[in-house]
């Protein structure tokens, strides 16, 4: 079969008719990328897709909303975010590319259509996220004194120049970034883990005098202080703290071995997530009464404080600040690869297949970085709002981006069952039940979402003119694809016929 595995470069998968699958043979190689990425940046790059802002900020609402119950709503939505990461590494293992799965929703889900759309939605998730988060570093920039004179939009405008620079540098650069930006979660988390620990095992006092322990729980509502509705409503925020978990699946195309390391880095995301969420969560329950909590700041200031740790606030605020240029900084590189990918298929304007000395697909993230602006002009205007008008929106094209990996890996295994590819070895576990299941999980998200009141129900009601929007944008261009895919399959169909049975 036409399997691509080896080519570390990646593919842009073509059909000749719209609807037709792609003859062997069809895969273009995205030359042109360098391996630059080493063991212990992709190792990285996994821990910081599962740590974010979600969990150092947004945790303290959801613990004032619904008490220790998150603890149990942390594990479960981790669990989905821990299937749809194996996904992806089944789709990696199948064919390394930093297409990432616009070229796998291209050769498995319906050609040059389903590419598009993969394509475009997950770059209107990172534009959303990336607005949301360069506005989160504003932000927290002027929780300092000596910077709250600086205009909002000015700050933001700095960390899009600092993350658009480590880009554009070389990917090495992104990975030695992307490194320490998450090194610094990591240990943070770790420290407030021992911290934590320590606290519980030497009954040192916390609460009035009260050391912590399960009466922090139990004396205070149980679990489920305000019953089951109230976990289920925070599901809906505690699935976007898992965001950006598929990064480490876009990184295959650029790192050393991708076959060793890609496996061995989705692999370590489980335990990740139960030590570092769940963990945290746990604690901060067991050392505070849930009622302690607030959402106008990070419950691990709020737990520091307590104890009287000095500049504790000072230190989370530039951890919660590393984490918001983190995710700015991964959704540059995302985009950067994945418009290249769709600009070679011409879905995405040419100048997007742009690549500089270094490696470096420039013209995607120059686009991307374009769209970014807006969020700045965004801040001027409303420098209140311009967080959550685009969070939102972030959050229901990610849940489009994760629908999208999940069918593609479901494609893939029913093309291996009909022996139509090579099985890659490593599997989404429990497929294909896991696989429906996380799509129904994902489903009862936006349920929840449109049921969330006046934010919610909007960005839900929104998700027809996307749709619409999307369609008249493939419509544009489908001719120019698909005289594309045509020109690419008759240029290779010789080699195809050399090679019957693929390479």
């Amino acid at each position: 079969m036409a399997n691509a595995a080896d080519t570390r470069g990646g593919g842009v998968t073509t059909q000749s008719p719209e609807g037709r699958a792609p003859t062997p043979g069809a895969l273009v190689r995205e030359d042109g990328y360098a391996s630059g990425l080493r063991n212990r940046q992709v190792q990285m790059i996994a821990v910081g897709g599962a740590i974010g802002t979600g969990l150092f900020l947004g945790a303290g609402e959801r613990l004032h909303s619904a008490g220790p119950s998150l603890v149990i709503v942390f594990a479960v939505t981790g669990l989905f975010a821990f299937f749809i990461a194996r996904a992806m590494g089944e789709l990696v293992m199948h064919r390394p590319t930093s297409g990432s799965f616009v070229s796998y929703s291209r050769e498995l889900l319906g050609g040059e259509k389903a590419a598009f759309v993969a394509g475009w939605v997950y770059f209107l998730h990172w534009i959303c996220s990336g607005i949301a988060e360069i506005t989160a570093v504003a932000v927290y920039l002027h929780y300092w004194s000596a910077l709250r004179a600086i205009p909002q939009w000015t700050l933001a405008l700095f960390a899009l120049l600092v993350v658009l620079g480590a880009n554009l540098i070389s990917v090495r650069w992104f990975g030695e970034f992307e490194f320490w930006f998450a090194l610094i979660k990591v240990a943070a988390i770790i420290a407030f883990l021992a911290v934590g620990c320590w606290l519980l095992a030497s009954r040192h006092p916390v609460q009035n005098g009260e050391a912590g322990g399960p009466q922090m729980i139990t004396d205070h509502g149980g679990m489920l202080p305000h019953g089951f509705l109230a976990a289920l409503i925070i599901v809906q925020g505690v699935v976007f703290s898992y965001a950006a978990i598929e990064m480490v699946g876009i990184t295959a195309g650029e790192t050393e071995n991708p076959r060793k390391v890609i496996p061995k880095a989705i692999n370590s995301v489980s335990w990740r997530i139960v030590v570092f969420y769940v963990g945290s969560v746990l604690l901060l329950v067991l050392l505070l009464p849930w009622t302690a909590y607030s959402g106008r700041e990070s419950p691990f200031v709020t737990l520091m404080s307590h104890i009287g740790v000095p500049g504790a606030d000072q230190i989370m605020n530039f951890v919660v600040l590393t984490a918001a240029l983190s995710s700015c900084n991964s959704g540059l590189y995302s985009t950067g690869r994945t418009l290249r990918s769709m600009g070679l298929a011409g879905s995405a304007p040419h100048f997007t297949t742009k690549m500089n000395r270094r490696h470096v697909p420039f013209g995607g993230i120059l686009l991307t970085a374009s769209f970014y602006l807006l969020g700045i002009v965004l801040n001027y205007i409303v420098p209140e709002r311009a967080f959550s008008i685009v969070l939102n929106f972030s959050a229901i094209t990610m849940i489009g981006t994760w629908a999208m990996i999940i069918l593609c890996q479901l494609a893939l295994r029913r093309r291996v069952r009909q022996g139509r590819a090579e099985d890659g070895g490593f599997h989404l576990p429990g497929a294909p039940f896991t696989s429906y299941l996380t799509l129904a999980f994902l489903l009862l998200v936006v349920v929840l979402m449109a049921c969330d009141g006046d934010i919610g129900t909007w960005s839900v009601a929104c998700m027809p003119l996307i749709a619409l929007a999307l369609w008249g944008g493939w419509y544009a261009v489908r001719k120019r694809v698909t005289a594309m895919a045509t020109a690419r399959e008759q240029e290779q169909a010789p080699d195809a016929a050399a090679d019957p049975a693929g390479a």
